[in-house]
């Protein structure tokens, strides 16, 4: 298997060290470097992520700073590992704001005088991982895990990103330590195995 390029994305806004999304990142991370795969984290919660409020700063303006240097980062990346908190039934509003950012037209896709945009990122794989309180099978089959929908199709699926693969994990509030290991094992399993 030949060495992969990778992004975690740590979509989590708390910087707290022990927040699961973390941990699960950084068993991905370890994974994956073990295995020879070249490795870069973006931590939302300690990068400078404006919100976006008009329609022109999206479409005519260009990301500065930490939004530059992410975008830097997903270009490099063939590969990218998306993990966040379920929010509301959703990702967190910094991740929804990082997307805006980075995933402007130009650098994740080009609108054409005709027809849909050109999808920018296409050659790139994803792992989303969605950590909630609920029980996964209730997010999935009841709320049709509207937000991962929304995450593949309105934005990976729109620059090119594919195919997504999938990880939810629900219960959190209740996870004993065994199974926070056990999850740390299949993510550490992830990274190593990515293509």
């Amino acid at each position: 298997m030949a060495p992969c390029r990778i992004a975690v994305i740590i979509g989590h806004p708390d910087p707290a060290s022990d927040r699961l999304c973390r941990t699960l990142a950084a068993a991905y991370a370890s994974g994956a470097e073990e295995a020879g795969h070249a490795v870069r984290t973006l931590d939302l919660s300690v990068l400078e992520i404006p919100y976006l409020r008009t329609q022109v700063d999206f479409e005519t303006g260009t990301g500065k700073g930490d939004v530059a240097r992410a975008q830097e980062t997903l270009a490099w990346a063939e590969n990218w590992v998306i993990l966040y908190p379920l929010w509301l039934g959703s990702m967190p509003a910094l991740l929804k704001a990082f997307f805006e950012q980075v995933c402007r037209p130009g650098f994740a896709f080009r609108y054409r005088d005709k027809g849909f945009p050109e999808k920018l990122m296409t050659g790139r794989t994803a792992h989303i991982v969605v950590t909630m309180g609920m029980p996964a099978l209730a997010y999935r089959w009841f709320f049709f895990a509207h937000s991962l929908r929304a995450l593949k199709r309105n934005i990976l699926a729109f620059i090119g990103v594919k195919p997504v693969r999938e990880t939810i994990i629900g219960g959190v509030g209740g996870l004993t330590a065994d199974k926070v290991a056990a999850l740390m094992a299949q993510m550490r399993a992830a990274g190593a195995s990515v293509r």
